[in-house]
């Protein structure tokens, strides 16, 4: 799979755990998870790669609960679960 449709898929899994996802322009300086009013927040950083907003995400669902109870592709537990092992 490739990593924009890797990426794709990752999001619609963090929707699926309770997440809103944002695509903002941060400037490579931030992004990833946060919580407030409430709700589960995942800002992805437009000025960063392709692989660095992956990377962004994953962080973000790795450690949550919520993540391992959704429907998620085969692949995205692979990616996910290959960054919780290491």
């Amino acid at each position: 799979m490739h990593s924009v449709e890797m990426l794709e898929r990752m999001m619609e899994t963090a929707e699926r755990a309770g997440y809103t996802v944002r695509l903002e322009w941060l400037g490579g300086t931030g992004g990833g998870a946060c919580e407030f009013a409430g709700r589960k927040w995942i800002f992805i950083d437009l000025a960063l790669s392709v692989v660095e907003q992956l990377d962004q995400v994953a962080a973000a669902l790795e450690d949550d609960p919520a993540t391992w109870a959704v429907d998620a592709p085969l692949p995205v537990r692979q990616y996910l679960g290959y960054r919780r092992a290491a």
